[in-house]
């Protein structure tokens, strides 16, 4: 990997301790947020081609606070605020944000409402709901997202074991050989019996989709005054779900990119093209 993964830190936001990761840098500074139920060691293999010229936050969104899926989980508006404490007790001034699902959700909420000043923002596959979703009352069961991830297999016997299951499924098939053994080394603990479990349980990646109901994103799109890229993967599952292209028309100064043979979870298919993606968008910006 060359690069050293640095070790998880803890930042106080209030009542809560945020794990986080942090690569020592320039001064310009970058925040990678990472999709719901997944990590920010599976960023590294981009936030390497990024250091040491800039410094870079990528924090661990999972159960830092308590967050119950049977009642509401872990709101989206809570982890935005989360997000911009953050930010302020690390005296991170003018970032830029990179967010990925639910990570590009909590920037735009942590912008347009939490008074992150961004230099720039990059959303990948943002989950955007169509507007009427915001305004229902739902149960795990009804929820599109958290009702398969609450069912997500959480037990292996070993290494070998997760390994060959993760190679058994068409969701890690297309993954980036490298992120993949990252996710299989970060995504999933050891536990004492010598067995493996995973490091965000479905628990609690349920109370993070159930989370996601609180805040309707959409209004909030043109209060954000920064450069703001939108990507999506050519073949995401979240096609008809999420209107990437009303997005980018309500941004003030929105883009829009496409990825070609991708699908929702760019950043581990192609991480690769998410460099480069990074680097013109930051291009423009100086």
């Amino acid at each position: 990997m060359g690069m050293e993964i640095p070790d998880l830190k803890m930042q106080d936001v209030g009542g809560a301790q945020l794990p986080y990761l942090h690569y020592d840098g320039g001064t310009s500074q970058i925040i990678f947020v990472h999709a719901t139920g997944f990590m920010p060691w599976l960023w590294h293999p981009v936030i390497k081609e990024f250091v040491p010229q800039n410094s870079v936050w990528a924090p661990f969104i999972c159960d830092y606070r308590e967050c119950n899926p049977q009642a509401g989980g872990l709101s989206w508006e809570i982890i935005s605020r989360d997000l911009s404490v953050f930010c302020r007790s690390l005296k991170i001034e003018y970032p830029l944000l990179v967010g990925h699902s639910m990570g590009a959700t909590v920037s735009t909420i942590a912008i347009a409402n939490y008074g992150i000043k961004a230099r720039g923002l990059i959303l990948i596959e943002p989950i955007f709901l169509p507007e009427a979703f915001y305004s229902m009352e739902i149960d795990i069961k009804n929820h599109p997202l958290a009702s398969k991830s609450i069912k997500r297999t959480n037990h292996w016997n070993d290494e070998n074991d997760a390994w060959s299951y993760l190679k058994s499924k068409s969701l890690f098939s297309s993954w980036d050989e490298q992120v993949l053994q990252l996710y299989l080394k970060y995504g999933m603990q050891k536990q004492e019996e010598g067995n493996l479990k995973l490091t965000c349980s479905p628990q609690n990646e349920a109370a993070m989709f159930m989370g996601g109901w609180d805040v309707n994103p959409w209004p909030l799109l043109d209060k954000i005054t920064c450069p703001v890229l939108v990507v999506e993967g050519e073949n995401t599952e979240n096609k008809g779900l999420v209107d990437v292209q009303r997005a980018v028309s309500l941004l003030r100064r929105g883009q829009y990119k496409s990825v070609a043979q991708a699908g929702h979870l760019i950043p581990m298919q192609k991480p690769q093209d998410i460099v480069r993606i990074i680097k013109d968008f930051i291009m423009e910006l100086t």
